[in-house]
This record gives structure tokens, sequence and C-alpha cells, in this order.
């Protein structure tokens, strides 16, 4: 196999990856606070092998599957009517307790567990400004959220969501569908959080564009399809000259 055919596998191999990340966002496009990704594709030149350097050599390019990019344009707000479901409008992002560590969600959707403890759609606790999860009595019937992510009921006040932000907010690991790995950042609050009670941030992701896009990645990829099936018979047929000439 020579260079137009590694050349062919690459892009073939960049366009599953493009398939697959478009597949993820279709299946997330009803995931409250999801943000949708997109595969970051680069040339990689390399020296053709073989060849008698540096007369008649040339760079060849290869497709790069070099990261993934998350779109953080902010989801439409969704009014639920749930009192415990709250939607963050700008920046920031809702700290939660699992077992791997804190981690960061735009998902407001949340309940009170059997421990009385405010919980997202896992079960991680949602933490306060100090870092601990919220608890709310039973006796707490009547919950109010403020803009600022305080929590009242008629009994006073219970508590202050945490709302943090990061100064690079590219460099946070998707863990599953919801969560965020800060991966070694230090989360900084967000000093003006605007939090809205009853409304959760739905999915950015546009599902028709979604499936325009997947049309077009499989399109891509029979046509290079396409030229790996011909291009072996090129180099079959060329073996097979070269056989009867000896």
């Amino acid at each position: 196999m020579d260079s137009p055919s590694y050349i062919a596998l690459s892009r073939m191999a960049s366009q599953m990856r493009a398939q697959d990340v478009i597949a993820h966002n279709l299946a997330n496009a009803d995931t409250p606070g999801y943000r949708q990704s997109r595969p970051i594709f680069a040339e990689h030149p390399a020296m053709q092998a073989l060849i008698n350097n540096p007369r008649g050599g040339r760079q060849v390019a290869y497709s790069w599957d070099r990261a993934t990019w998350r779109d953080d344009t902010q989801g439409q707000i969704q009014t639920t009517g749930n009192p415990l479901d709250v939607a963050i409008t700008g920046e920031g992002y809702f700290a939660v307790e699992t077992q791997r560590g804190i981690r960061y969600t735009r998902s407001g959707r949340f309940t009170i567990g059997a421990t009385g403890q405010l919980v997202d759609a896992q079960g991680n606790a949602v933490l306060n400004t100090q870092g601990r999860p919220i608890a709310i009595a039973a006796n707490d019937t009547r919950i109010e959220i403020k803009g600022d992510g305080t929590i009242r009921s008629e009994n006073g006040v219970i508590g202050q969501i945490q709302i943090s932000r990061f100064d690079n907010a590219q460099g946070l690991r998707a863990e599953g569908d919801r969560l965020l790995d800060p991966a070694g950042q230090q989360a900084e609050p967000v000093a003006r959080p605007r939090l809205t009670q009853g409304a959760v941030e739905g999915s950015n992701v546009q599902p028709v564009l979604e499936m325009t896009r997947m049309i077009a990645e499989t399109r891509e990829f029979q046509l290079v399809t396409n030229f790996v099936d011909k291009e072996n018979e090129r180099l079959t047929g060329a073996i097979d000259r070269i056989l009867r000439v000896r």
C-alpha cells in the first residue's frame, strides 16, 4: 500500500470520528444543560518514504484528529414550574459532589434525595458556597431560590448554591452527558450569578442542523471509500501487469 491509500484511510478515520460526535450530539438533544461538541481536524504533513531526498522528495498531508471542541453557546431556558429546577443565564456551573470528586454541570434539574439533600438527576449532592451539600429539612415546604442562588423557605435562609467559573472552559473534560471534570483547574466563584427558579437550560443542539451535518459526513465517507476502492483496483492492475511481463 502506498501513500494515497494511507492518506485516504486517515481521512476515513476522521469521517468516522466526526459521525460519532454528531451521533452523540443527536442522542443528547433533549439532555438539560448539554453542550454540543465538534471534532477538530488538521493536516499532519509527513515526508514521503523510500524516495531520494531531497531530490524528488515532497510532503504529503494526512488527516489528523487533534481534539474535540465544546460549543458553550447558551441553551434555551425552558420553564418547568418545578421549584427545585434552576437555570443559569450567562457563565457558570453548578458544583456537585460525586464519588470521583467535585464535578461541574449546567444541568439544574434538582430534587430532594432520600437523605434530605438537594441532588441532581444522578443523585449527586449539590454544593453550597462553602463546598458542602445543601440540606433541606422536611418542614421546609415553600422553597424559594433567588437570582444569586440563595435558597429560602418559610423557616428562613437554607443556604446559597455555588456557581463557579473557569479561566479555560474548554479545558474541562466531559464525563458522560452532564458532568465536567475540572482537570486540575481551580474553580472561581461567579461574582454575580443569574439564576432562574422553575426552569432548566436545555441542550444547545439543533437536531435539524445536526442531521444535515450527519448526511454531509456520510457522503464524504462514501466518497473516500470509493477512492480507496479505485486505488485498490489501480494497484491490483499494476501488479498483474508486472507479473505478466515477468
